[in-house]
């Protein structure tokens, strides 16, 4: 009777492995087809995108912290300067032109390093919607001709020094489209970063921080008259 048990749990057990490679199969190939699903999808959302953009468009995407400028080449090509410390370590055209990381974006901020890349409209917009030419609505001067805003973008391709506040993304799109550079977003930041600090309540901190400070050294310095009388009264004037 065992061999007969035995030969039996064999047979029963090779049609169950069958099944589970079957299902296992079965979930692969589904998927695969919803991956395929999904890039058809973007492919088709990025082509309708570039189908109503036209070359020398410019590009605007708002972001959580800022937003992010481009200049449209046409193709479903967009040209846009980030900061990158990729081309400081390598020269490997395939390395620089992979999707650029938060860590690269990061140590090119740091390291004041930067390119002006073409990536396709989708990695450009990075799932976040894309306004077009908003710009023109708060500028004063009138944009560009189309043809001569992409031929600056594509004139400007390649490693550029990247500064936050003086020469970002926005500055670029600005000088390709309108031909000043300037940013809105810097100009913002630096008038809020007034406000909190030339304020007459910094001012007033400053000068109790001088008396306490003269009255803990208990003699009259350079740094403690700088901090009592100079400081608070400069703070004073610029707020």
């Amino acid at each position: 009777m065992f061999p007969l048990q035995l030969l039996a749990l064999i047979f029963i057990s090779v049609p169950w492995n069958q099944k589970e490679e079957k299902v296992e199969r079965r979930k692969e190939e589904k998927q695969e087809e919803e991956e395929q699903e999904e890039e058809v999808k973007v492919d088709r959302k990025d082509r309708m995108c570039a189908g109503t953009l036209k070359r020398g468009d410019l590009l605007v995407v708002p972001r959580t912290l800022f937003t992010h400028f481009g200049i449209y080449l046409g193709g479903g090509r967009v040209a846009h300067f980030i900061p990158d410390i990729m081309p400081a370590f390598s020269r490997d055209p395939g390395r620089i032109s992979q999707m650029v990381t938060n860590t690269r974006l990061l140590l090119g901020v740091l390291a004041k390093h930067g390119s002006v890349r073409v990536d396709s409209v989708a990695d450009f917009a990075y799932g976040s919607p894309i306004l077009v030419n908003t710009v023109d609505k708060v500028c004063g001067r009138p944009a560009l001709q189309a043809e001569q805003v992409a031929r600056r973008a594509e004139s400007l391709l390649g490693n550029v020094a990247y500064s936050l506040l003086w020469y970002n993304c926005e500055h670029f799109v600005m000088y390709c489209r309108y031909g000043i550079v300037m940013s809105f977003q810097t100009f913002q930041f630096c008038k809020t970063v007034r406000k909190m600090v030339l304020s007459r309540r910094v001012a007033k901190a400053a000068a109790m921080l001088g008396a306490c400070l003269i009255v803990w050294v208990g003699t009259l310095t350079v740094y403690s008259v700088f901090l009592a009388v100079l400081l608070p009264f400069l703070i004073w004037m610029a707020s």
